[in-house]
């Protein structure tokens, strides 16, 4: 009997180690696997880590061209949902007259109006970025 017990100690021992050693490699994955995929920053607050992506949105002044091109097309090159169209002066003139002229419309642009979203999905526009592009949307001055 005492052989059998040498024999099947050694082989025990080895698993015994090796499960050890897995399940800390386990707890280090989960770890890891827990860990934040990302973090919020309040702007003006300092939030390490986050210089890059700052500094990749630019913070430049948008033309209005390219706000339009990559935030408004989509619903008012077609006309979407009732959004008045780019460049139909009539449609955007009775709307105008409606929310109280070229700042009525940028208020409800601001705010969202109808399937809009707030700021129509450009959520870091400026409100001169937006303006400059109901203006040029509009024909409005």
């Amino acid at each position: 009997m005492n052989l059998i017990m040498k024999m099947l100690a050694a082989p025990a021992t080895v698993l015994a180690l090796w499960a050890v050693s897995a399940q800390a490699a386990t707890n280090d994955d989960i770890a890891k696997r827990l860990e934040p995929v990302g973090q919020v920053c309040v702007q003006g607050k300092e939030c390490k880590g986050m210089e890059v992506a700052a500094s990749a949105g630019g913070g430049d002044a948008k033309t209005p061209d390219s706000v339009i091109a990559k935030h408004c097309n989509a619903c008012h090159g077609t006309g979407l949902l009732g959004a008045p169209k780019i460049g139909d002066a009539a449609a955007w003139g009775e709307r105008a007259k409606k929310e109280g002229g070229l700042d009525g419309l940028l208020a409800k642009a601001i705010s969202g109006i109808n399937a809009m979203p707030p700021k129509g999905t450009c959520a870091d526009c400026s409100d001169g970025d937006l303006k400059g592009a109901i203006q040029k949307m509009s024909g409005l001055k």
